[in-house]
Order: structure tokens, then sequence, then C-alpha cells
């Protein structure tokens, strides 16, 4: 569970650390299952986490390090340093076509943290500089997240209940990997803790692009280029055909986009409990503007050319809400945790094309666990889901839908696919769980024995090895629509 792997590391952390005088500890976080497939999917009930994560992620392993450099005595404000590593990725052999190969693993963090060096209760952070607010645990989501992208330096006032964070750094690696140029990003966030029932934060970020002459990563921009010619990949065709006399070798060089590149996302959180049977409550809200991309390779009749695409994708945008309460129905004998999810994306460029840039979606979760002993629990969970697409159609609801069309109307130059604009799925989960710590939806390590099933409106609505075409003589072709998917799964979960 990706979203709350942070957090169990530090509470293993802090839960298997040596006598005080231990410079070096560890946590980590593990989730392992045997989840055979046999619709042809990949053992994951749906695409992806809309439904929760349960059933719907893969194995998954982290390991996070701390040493420390210098020691204070607790409760004091002597100087300490310390150094912080996280390795994490999502293969494990025999689990998933990965095959635990270490490709699929990375260092997430590294930083180092200084305390009380200029200040005292101010800490320094140098390296990655990641913070969020909290998990939406069921979705495996973190939607109050600021600085994931950024390397730099920040600095941490805590005092009481009152925790205040700056920060500056670079996100060119984060945001334009191998096309790197540097993007000088600034934010920051504040909480608030109110008697033990309440907290309230919030916080943000801004990154900006300073165009940098002669460098090809930059924010150039290609002249004269149509959305929907950009949309299907076919600029260099239409400069051709509407230029005959010209050859592709003279196509339109890049030039300094009069825009700067900014992209900036704002979060909020409220947290309650501690009350009747809430345990906890914690609602998250982010919106943000996504930088622009950079070029994309475009070719015809042998020739290829690079196209700037600044403009043409600065103005998207992202909103995402989500809740989750744990709550206590009946002490020692019943929990739940309820969730919902909301997201909208909205990319204002595009007015002609189907995607997903362009989309709301929403969801809720309720999850029971039902305690026959202190270590023998019963888990059913619920779960229904929405997607649209604001553009129209982008999905098939039978194995013999449309492809390509234009508001319905076959056309193999539509920029519209399938045969409707929403998909809708409900997926039920249940089994048996072992938790060798006792009560607790959240406790683990966990062992689980579940049976699932996803219903949907489109076809196939999991990742598969299917075919999608219809030729007669493909000896794979589909022959019938699936809505239904089922799966068995044996699963381990814990923390470390």
């Amino acid at each position: 569970m990706r979203a709350t792997v942070l957090l169990g590391i530090l509470i293993s952390s802090a839960a298997l650390a040596q006598a005080p005088d231990s410079r070096f500890s560890a946590g980590g976080y593990f989730r392992i299952m045997a989840r055979p497939d046999f619709q042809g999917g990949n053992g994951r009930l749906g695409y992806w986490n809309l439904n929760g994560r349960l059933m719907n992620e893969g194995p998954y392993a982290a390991l996070e390090m701390k040493l420390d450099l210098l020691q204070a005595p607790p409760g004091t404000t002597e100087i300490w340093a310390s150094l912080h590593a996280r390795v994490e990725g999502g293969s494990v052999t025999t689990a998933d076509s990965g095959n635990g190969n270490l490709i699929n693993f990375r260092m997430s963090q590294l930083y180092a943290r200084v305390g009380n060096v200029l200040a005292p209760n101010v800490v320094f952070q140098v390296g990655t500089l990641q913070y969020f607010f909290g998990d939406l645990g069921i979705y495996d989501m973190r939607p109050a997240q600021i600085l994931d992208d950024t390397i730099g330096v920040s600095a941490r006032y805590t005092t009481g209940p009152v925790d205040v964070l700056i920060a500056a750094g670079d996100s060119g690696f984060a945001l334009r990997g191998l096309q790197y140029v540097p993007i000088a990003t600034a934010g920051g966030m504040a909480r608030v803790r109110i008697a033990n029932y309440v907290e309230l934060g919030g916080g943000g970020q801004v990154s900006v692009e300073p165009f940098v002459a002669g460098n090809r990563y930059s924010s150039y921009v290609t002249p004269g280029v149509e959305y929907e010619d950009f949309a299907r990949k076919e600029v260099l065709r239409r400069f051709v055909e509407r230029n005959p006399m010209l050859g592709a070798d003279q196509f339109p060089l890049p030039v300094a986009s009069q825009n700067t590149n900014v992209s900036w996302r704002v979060v909020g959180y409220l947290g309650f409990g501690g009350f009747g049977p809430i345990r906890w409550n914690n609602f998250f809200v982010r919106y943000q503007r996504l930088h622009p991309q950079n070029y994309y390779t475009d070719s015809f009749n042998g020739r290829e050319v690079q196209v700037y695409t600044a403009d043409l994708t600065r103005d998207r945008f992202a909103l995402q809400l989500g809740n989750e309460m744990q709550l206590k129905l009946i002490p020692d004998r019943l929990d739940a945790v309820w969730s919902l999810l909301y997201g909208s994306d909205r990319d204002l460029k595009n007015t002609i094309q189907a995607t997903e840039g362009n989309r709301t979606y929403m969801s809720t979760v309720l999850r029971l666990q039902l305690y026959f002993t202190r270590h023998v629990h019963w888990l059913l969970e619920n779960a229904i889901s929405q997607e649209e697409s604001l553009n129209g159609n982008l999905f098939r609801t039978q194995y013999d839908s449309i492809f390509q069309n234009a508001n319905g109307t076959p056309d193999t130059r539509g920029l519209q696919f399938g045969d409707s604009s929403l998909r809708r799925s409900w997926q039920l989960k249940t089994g048996i769980v072992l938790n060798p710590t006792g009560f607790g939806i959240y406790a683990r390590p966990s062992i689980r024995l579940l049976y699932g099933f996803q219903y949907s409106n489109v076809h196939a609505a999991f990742g598969n090895a299917f075919v999608e075409r219809l030729d007669q003589y493909d000896a794979f072709r589909p022959t019938g629509t699936i809505s239904w998917h089922h799966l068995l799964s044996v699963e381990a979960e814990g923390w470390f």
C-alpha cells in the first residue's frame, strides 16, 4: 500500500529502534500475493485504484534507512544530524512480469537533516524534499502532497501544535528527465493541531522554467501548428501537403515561446476525530496546473522533425478531492473505513479529442472488518466508480464496438474511441484476514485469503492480453463481451 508506506516505515522504525545510542535504524514495507487470473488478465480486478487499492495493486517493497551522524539527548535542543535513504519498487520474483528485476526499483528518497543548528526547533533538510499531509490509505493516494518532484533545501519549524515549512529547489530532472532544463521551484506549508481533535493544513508550490537560448530542451514552440494535427501526430504530413513546393527539410524552425513555462499546485487538509465512533477523518484537496511539455518527434515519408509543443500543452489542470473516515462501529468487534474520491482533469487546448486529459472520475469505497477473535477477521469491501470523458466517446462497451468514430458514427479519422463516454464499475471483495498484531483495519502484518469480482459496463475493463482486432482471420479475435472479472488472492502485507 504505497500511500501508507511512509507512515508504516516511520512507525516500524521507531518501534524497532535499537538502544538510544544506536546510530543506524531501518524499517520497511512489503506486499506479496499469488493472484492467478483465469480470464486473461494481469491479476488485478480493474485498471487502477479508483475502486480502492485492494486487489488492484501488484507486489511492492520498500526499505527506509536512517543513520544518525550526530545525536542529541531526547528532549533537548542540542544540535543533531542524520542521513536518510529510501529504496522502493514494484516487482518480486515469480509474482509479476518483472520477476524482481532491480530495474523496477529506485532510490526514491535521499536527504540529510540537521536540527537546532541556527535556531531551536528548526530542522534543515537537503536533498529530496517530499512532504504530504496524510494518506487516503484505502486508495493508496496522497492528494495533499508537495515538493515530491523537487530536490533542494527546506527549513521546517515545529513547536507545540504549529508546523511550518519553506523550501526551494530544482524540479528539472523530475519533470523532464533526459530532456533536462532547470525548473526553479519554491513552496511551503503550514499545519496546526487543535486540542488533539482537529488539524488544519495548507500549502503549495510554484515551478518556473527560465528560457535558455540555444538549449533544445528549453521552452521553444513550433509556429503554425494546429491542435488537430498535433493530436493526430500529423504535423509534418500536413506541412508537406500544404507546401508541396517545399521539402520536409524546410519545416519551420522552432522559436522561443512568448509565454514562460509555469506550473503550480495548491493543497489543503482537514483532519478531525477522537470522538464518538470516529477514530479519525482525513479530507484532502489538490488543484494544480501541469507543467508544459517539450517536444515530440513527428515523421512522414521517412523524414523526422521535432515539434515543440509548450504552447499546446500549457493549459492542463487537475483537481482532486478525497475523504477517508475511520470508524469504530462496535468496539473490538466491527470497524469500518469509508472513503470518497473525486477528480477532474482538464486540457483547455484540447476541445476535439477524447482523452483522459479531459475527464471526471468519482468513486466511493466502504470496507468493513469483523473480528471473530483478536487475530481472525472477516473483510468485506464494496466499491462503486464512474469515469466520464468530457470530449465524447472513450470506451468500448461491447467486444465488437466501433473503434475510431465521430460522435458515434464510424470514422477512421475520428478523434473519439468506442461507443460510450462513461465507464462504470462495481467491485466487491471479501475474505478471511489473519492479523497477528490484533484489531485494526490497518494493523499489520496481515495475511489475507480473498475473493473479488468486478462488473463494468465496458468490455474487459482490466489489464489484459486480448487482441482488439475483429478480423475474421485473426485466431485471437474476441468472440464475446466480458463484463465480469473474478479473482482469488492469497496475499501478505506488512511493515517491519
